[in-house]
């Protein structure tokens, strides 16, 4: 990566931020001079990450929070606002895939949970600072598989048939048409990037026991897929880049989503619908 933007005074906000992609984010956003946020579920994990970006020159503090729950994620944006006046840098980074159905305690599909609702509500409760923070930009971590997602929204706790990959594409389409929704309405660069396939991302810590089996393997050749540093390269360029706006992105490439990712009715209705599951006002920001 040649950029080389100096970051010193910034605050950047990574979730998922404990492992995987989302902490050599973290670290090489500190190396360039931001102070971190960290958020994930484990302290140690936590710690260990906040070690990391120190080690690379940088400062950061860790954030415990489980972003299965709303509440939680409500209290992650509080505690943010309390602590800091700017938010120039959000990563949404966090994700997950579960090989059988769950249910919040929110009642919600977990999937969906985590990869698009905790996102959703956490951006809109921290989308004052980042307008009110010259040169902010948002990332998300995105998938192709986007493309073969499909939400029925009359069945969002997949109750008739659950699939844990048909429930991951579905989160990863959800949280695409909210980010390109999102690009519409502010002024600021909104961006999501499919890094490649990262067998070593801890993605599928919880998936079925066949298929961390292969991620184990696949990480340990590199011909199957992308690396953990090599995934956060394209990131971090548009974390750093307050002009980087494309929208999506396939690695560093600026690519066309999925056709239906441009479907302004169907992009709204998930806007409303995702209001009134996470208990806000639609009508936002």
């Amino acid at each position: 990566m040649t950029d080389s933007r100096n970051l010193t005074g910034q605050v950047a906000l990574v979730t998922g931020a404990t492992g995987g992609i989302g902490r050599e984010i973290a670290r090489r956003l500190g190396a360039r001079g931001a102070h971190v946020v960290v958020t994930g579920r484990s302290r140690e994990r936590g710690e260990e990450a906040v070690a990391t970006v120190e080690r690379a020159g940088g400062s950061a503090q860790f954030f415990r929070a489980d972003l299965a729950t709303m509440a939680t994620v409500r209290a992650l944006a509080e505690e943010f606002r309390r602590r800091y006046d700017r938010l120039d840098v959000l990563v949404t980074n966090a994700a997950c895939s579960r090989d059988s159905r769950q249910l919040t305690a929110d009642g919600h599909e977990l999937t969906l949970a985590v990869n698009h609702l905790a996102p959703y509500l956490l951006t809109h409760d921290l989308l004052d600072m980042l307008v009110e923070t010259p040169d902010a930009r948002i990332v998300a971590t995105s998938s192709t598989v986007h493309s073969t997602g499909e939400i029925d929204f009359a069945d969002l706790r997949l109750e008739t048939d659950y699939d844990a990959f048909a429930a991951y594409a579905r989160s990863k389409l959800s949280n695409l048409l909210f980010t390109t929704e999102l690009a519409t309405r502010v002024d600021f660069p909104v961006n999501a990037v499919h890094p490649g396939f990262v067998p070593g991302s801890g993605l599928y810590r919880h998936a079925s026991l066949p298929t961390r089996a292969f991620m184990a393997l696949a990480a340990r050749l590199p011909l199957l897929g992308t690396s953990v540093d090599e995934a956060a390269d394209p990131l971090v360029e548009l974390a750093v880049d307050p002009d980087g706006d494309h929208t999506y992105f396939d690695r560093h490439d600026p690519t066309d989503p999925d056709p239906r990712v441009d479907d302004d009715r169907l992009r709204e209705q998930l806007w409303n619908v995702s209001a009134a599951l996470v208990d806000v006002d639609p009508d936002w920001p």
